[in-house]
């Protein structure tokens, strides 16, 4: 099912979305650490740290940072790849999955509150 949002309307919603984000007790997320979430989490695995610099064209020290600080949220965890051990492995946690199904759940919330 397509939405059809105006330029307007779809700034609206990203707005009332963060304003419930930063309103919630859930940590915030930069833009660049949001998108290197969801492509973890939409996106089929294995995500290596490379991978999502090349991705979001971006430097590795870039991701790597990123990683870190949601490492220290929980949200993502990594490990070295057994088979290439210059690799490192970016997987999914619990506390991950649910931050990004609160998130889903705010943006739907938002969009069914949005004036017709």
């Amino acid at each position: 099912m397509a939405i059809e949002l105006q330029p307007g309307q779809a700034m609206q919603l990203m707005h009332d979305v963060n304003l419930m984000l930063v309103r919630d007790e859930a940590p915030d997320l930069n833009m660049r650490q949001l998108a290197i979430l969801l492509t973890i989490y939409l996106e089929r695995p294995p995500h290596t740290v490379r991978g999502l610099a090349q991705k979001l064209g971006v430097t590795k020290p870039v991701i790597t940072r990123a990683l870190d600080t949601m490492g220290a949220l929980g949200l993502v965890a990594r490990r070295r790849d057994d088979a290439d051990r210059r690799n490192v492995l970016v997987q999914r946690t619990v506390a991950g999955a649910l931050y990004l199904e609160n998130l889903g759940d705010v943006i739907a919330r938002c969009a069914r509150a949005m004036p017709a």
